[in-house]
């Protein structure tokens, strides 16, 4: 079931409203979620988990998509590592102003 994002609960003015969710896991990673997030505190390390893998995975999916879409020629400072880091170096030596009378 899709929840909007920007669904609230009437209780509060700012917190997302909550839906309990059951998730089965295996007993190991639940022991170790315990002693890693601390008493009562699954939910809260599950949710920032949650939504850095999300992050991660929007990030996987725009950069997949996005692959090829400058063509190489018209950028040969990025070919290799070490260009780009060369290029980075004379961007920042640049002298640059915000002054339009210099």
């Amino acid at each position: 079931m899709a929840v909007p994002a920007l669904e609230r609960d009437p209780g509060t003015k700012d917190a997302p409203r909550r839906i309990p969710v059951n998730l089965s896991l295996p007993a190991d990673l639940v022991e170790s979620l315990d002693r890693v997030a601390g008493p009562r505190q699954r939910s809260a390390f599950a949710e920032e988990a949650i939504r850095r893998a999300i992050r991660r995975e929007k990030l996987r999916l725009s950069i997949e998509r996005t692959a090829g879409s400058l063509p190489a020629d018209r950028y040969p400072h990025w070919r290799t590592s070490e260009a780009v880091v060369e290029w980075v170096r004379e961007m920042r030596a640049e002298v640059t102003t915000t002054d339009p009378g210099t």
